[in-house]
C-alpha cells in the first residue's frame, strides 16, 4: 500500500482557501465594526458632553445679585454715591436734609426710594423739581441711589413736648371715633416702616415736610392710580389740622434713644 502527495494536494489546497477566504472575511468584518462603532459612540459622548455643560451654561454669571428685573442688579450703594451727589443739594450728601421742606432721605428703604423716583419719572407724583431729576435716571441709577441713602442714618429730631401726647395717642392708637388707624400698623412701631410692603420710614422726619405732605393728601393729592397709592388720602381727609400738626410733631421726634430701637424721643 503505497501512499500518494499528489493525490490529496487538491483537498489541502482547498482547505487553504477556504481558510483565507474566512481570515479574510472576519478581518473586513472588524474592520466595518469598528467605525460604526467609533461613529455611534462620538454622538453618545457628544450628547454626554453637552449635557455635563449644560448647568454650567445656563447658570448666570451674576446668581443671586438680579432683581426680578431682567438685567437690573441690586442696587450698589457704593455706585449709587456718584450718583446721589446732584441730591445732596436738597436732601443732603447723606440724605439729612438740612432744609426742613425737603425729606430725609437717609435710613429709607431702597425700595420706597426706587418706587418714588419711578413714580416722578412717570408723572404719577407730580413735582417739577423732583420730574426733571429722575428724567434721566434709569432703574439701575435708581436702585443705586436707593442704596447710597438706605445705608445712610437719619439724625434725630426733636418733637414738641405740648404736642406729643395727642401725636403719640394717632400714631401708637389712631382714633377709632375718626377711623383713622394707628400710623405704626404700616410703619412699625419705631418708624422704621415696612421695605417689602412699600411703606416707607418715617421716624426723625422734618414735622415740616410731614405736615405738608398730609395737608397734601387730606386734599385729595395721591402719588399714584393703585389701591396702594390711595391708603394715605383716605387716611389724612380724616385727620383735621391739629391731628395733622401733632402728627407731624411726634414722628419728627420718633428715634431710638440710647440704643433703645423702639423707644420714641419725647422731649
Amino acid at each position: 500500500m503505497s501512499f500518494r502527495p499528489a493525490g490529496s494536494r487538491p483537498a489541502v489546497l482547498g482547505y487553504a482557501v477556504a481558510l483565507v477566504f474566512a481570515l479574510s472575511a472576519s478581518i473586513a468584518a472588524a474592520q466595518d465594526a469598528k467605525p460604526a462603532a467609533a461613529t455611534s459612540a462620538k454622538p453618545a459622548a457628544a450628547a454626554s458632553a453637552a449635557t455635563a455643560a449644560q448647568p454650567a451654561a445656563e447658570k448666570p454669571a451674576t446668581a443671586g445679585a438680579e432683581t426680578a428685573h431682567s438685567g437690573v442688579k441690586l442696587g450698589d450703594a457704593t455706585a449709587g454715591q456718584g450718583k446721589a451727589a446732584a441730591c445732596g443739594a436738597c436732601h443732603g450728601m447723606d440724605g439729612n436734609s438740612s432744609d426742613p421742606q425737603y425729606p430725609k432721605l437717609a435710613g429709607q428703604s431702597e425700595q420706597y426710594i426706587v418706587q418714588q423716583l419711578g413714580n416722578f419719572k412717570s408723572g404719577k407724583r407730580q413735582n417739577p423739581i423732583m420730574m426733571g431729576m429722575a428724567a434721566p435716571l434709569s432703574e439701575q441709577d435708581m436702585h443705586d441711589i436707593g442704596a447710597y441713602f438706605a445705608g445712610k442714618t437719619a439724625l434725630p429730631g426733636v418733637a414738641d413736648q405740648a404736642l406729643v401726647e395727642r401725636g403719640e395717642q394717632l400714631y401708637r392708637q389712631g382714633d377709632a371715633a375718626k377711623g383713622v388707624p394707628a400710623c405704626m400698623a404700616c410703619h412699625s412701631i419705631d418708624g422704621r416702616g415696612n421695605p417689602g410692603a412699600l411703606y416707607p420710614q418715617l421716624t426723625s422726619q422734618h414735622a415740616q415736610y410731614i405736615q405738608a405732605t398730609l395737608k397734601a393728601m387730606h386734599d385729595g393729592t395721591s402719588w399714584g392710580d393703585d389701591a396702594h397709592a390711595k391708603i394715605m388720602p383716605s387716611i389724612a381727609q380724616k385727620l383735621d389740622e391739629k391731628d395733622i400738626a401733632a402728627l407731624a410733631s411726634y414722628v419728627e421726634g420718633l428715634h431710638a434713644a440710647d440704643g433703645a430701637a423702639a423707644k420714641p424721643a419725647t422731649p
